[in-house]
């Protein structure tokens, strides 16, 4: 009698195991998401929306060397416990403001509502309302994806919203707690790889190698951008952003470790769309030609690989660059030593979050190459745990008549 224990009965044994320690550990850990009291920057402020009533008055005003339009606006506060009451404010006489910007009845903006030591009520300009172009432009991009992608990309929408869950209800609250960012952040980045990875492109072995390949090009990511932030002495105070977290009263974070965990959710941005494509690669090789050794799949779909990661590294760096694009005018204009200006903190923080990224996206490639290599050419000798691992790309296998 055979009396070997059935894979599917090792399987269920695991994964209920794993349920269990995730009833007791985890639910009430991932559920702690509650963020401290709201801290108010000024006495009694409070940001809220408002309609633009009337243009009261408008004109131009010269601020230093420049000369602007100005508004006086009465405008309804459209929420919050002052709602529905008229307010007075004035756009552009205090602070120069973009050319071709005006405001007519009916727009909407915000205000910092301030309420003085008498009792009254103060309203100042704060910035437009652009909630409705945004989601005009988020219909368009839905659109777009479902009608190129069609259920492959409904599914990337549902693992889009799940990334903004845990980075809302697990990542920020558990950082403002006090927590470890990189703890956190690395926790965070493997429920994100995981749940997003599957629900996107399903349970196959072309996930697996994915999953297993950005797991292990993370750990390497990680564990330089600690290296670097530790010998180019960066501290996470390069953002201004940091500076206000310090000061807030009750706020604890390791700016440092803030800083390594955004290297890493951002590494593992651009790490998901270049490894998923280069399990893609060979999955595909190997479907079309299933006589290929493992020397040669590897070898064909590594070179597919040099020329995704080659472009991939040159947008990255674009990227970074135009994020920093008024900075570095403002350092030209002042006839700055460009030797000098990697080691402003800002910008040093910037270069060493670009670098590493890139050698991710470097290392990645050989990495996932392997690993997907390994999978697809061996995945028919693992026996009875086989069939548990879904189809090798995702994709129903088709036969295909070469015509001569």
């Amino acid at each position: 009698m055979n009396k070997n224990i059935p894979p599917f009965v090792i399987l269920a044994i695991l994964a209920l195991l794993a349920f269990i320690a995730f009833i007791i550990w985890g639910v009430p850990y991932f559920l702690d998401s509650s963020l401290p009291a709201a801290t108010n920057t000024g006495f009694g402020s409070e940001t809220v929306s408002a309609q633009v009533v009337q243009v009261v008055d408008s004109g131009t005003v010269t601020l230093g060397s420049t000369t602007q339009t100005y508004q006086d606006l009465s405008v309804q506060i459209l929420e919050g416990q002052f709602k529905g009451i008229d307010v007075m404010v004035t756009y552009g006489k205090d602070q120069i403001q973009p050319k071709g910007i005006s405001y007519r009845p009916g727009d909407q903006i915000l205000i910092t509502l301030g309420i003085m030591q008498d009792g009254e009520l103060t309203a100042n300009y704060t910035d437009a309302v652009r909630t409705r172009p945004i989601m005009l432009l988020v219909a368009i991009f839905i659109a777009a994806l479902l009608v190129v992608a069609r259920w492959k990309g409904f599914r990337s929408l549902l693992a889009l919203a799940f990334s903004f869950l845990v980075v809302i209800g697990y990542i920020i609250p558990h950082i403002v707690h006090g927590e470890d960012p990189v703890q956190v952040s690395i926790i965070g980045s493997l429920i994100l790889l995981v749940v997003t990875l599957y629900l996107t492109y399903g349970w196959n072995v072309k996930t697996h190698a994915a999953v297993l390949a950005i797991l292990i090009v993370l750990i390497i990511t990680g564990v330089l951008s600690g290296v670097f932030a530790k010998v180019a002495y960066l501290t996470g105070n390069g953002d201004e952003n940091a500076l206000y977290l310090m000061q807030m009263p009750g706020i604890t974070i390791d700016l440092r470790g803030l800083l390594l965990a955004g290297m890493i959710l951002g590494a593992l941005g651009v790490l998901d769309d270049l490894i998923i494509t280069q399990a893609s690669a060979v999955f595909e090789l190997h479907e079309a030609n299933p006589s290929l050794g493992l020397g040669q799949l590897y070898q064909k779909a590594y070179r597919i690989g040099q020329d995704h990661v080659a472009s991939t590294v040159n947008t990255l760096v674009m990227a970074y660059t135009g994020v920093a694009l008024p900075m570095l005018l403002l350092f030209s204009l002042e006839r700055g030593n460009y030797a000098q200006l990697v080691n402003i903190a800002s910008v040093a923080e910037e270069i060493v979050r670009t670098l590493v990224g890139s050698v991710g996206l470097v290392v990645a490639v050989p990495v996932s190459t392997f690993i997907a290599s390994i999978l697809a050419h061996y995945s028919d000798r693992l026996g009875a745990f086989r069939p548990y691992l879904g189809s090798e790309n995702g994709v129903e296998s088709h036969s295909h008549t070469r015509t001569v």
